[in-house]
């Protein structure tokens, strides 16, 4: 319905255009002087007009037509876009501490060394076998 109505709006816009050529034109003296020369009769043949408006009319049902048969949307087309390389974050693993032999006699993880350093630091952690120092930093113990 919606494009039988723009057709023949469109179609009534181009026959308003074309209109005015429909209507007799007056030349002021040469009109007389033309109906004289054509024997006295003074009548309008306006049959070019017709046809010139006829034309405009089926011009503009047609482009109108093609206009009101447009699509109103585009088929949207979903690209999947590349996927994205991030890099996976770093895991930060604490180096075993390397115990050196002091020569003190309690081996590293051995019942007395954890009795040793549990007494001697408040900080010590069993599971890593350091200390928190009052800079900050983790020392592992050196039972001695």
């Amino acid at each position: 319905m919606k494009k039988m109505i723009k057709a023949v709006v469109l179609g009534l816009a181009t026959f308003a255009t074309v209109l005015p050529a429909l209507a007799p034109a007056h030349a002021g003296d040469w009109d007389r002087r033309y109906y004289r020369r054509d024997h006295g009769r003074h009548h309008h043949d306006n049959s070019d007009a017709w046809a010139l408006g006829a034309a405009g009319l089926a011009t503009g049902l047609i482009v109108g037509g093609a206009i009101a048969s447009q699509p109103r949307y585009q088929e949207r087309v979903y690209i999947d876009p590349e996927p994205e390389y991030y890099r996976p974050a770093p895991v930060y693993r604490r180096p075993r501490p390397v115990v050196v032999d002091n020569g003190y006699g309690l081996e590293p993880w051995s019942p007395g060394w954890y009795d040793y350093c549990e007494r001697r630091y408040r900080s010590f952690n069993a599971r890593t076998g350091t200390f928190r120092g009052y800079d900050g930093r983790d020392y592992f113990c050196q039972a001695g």
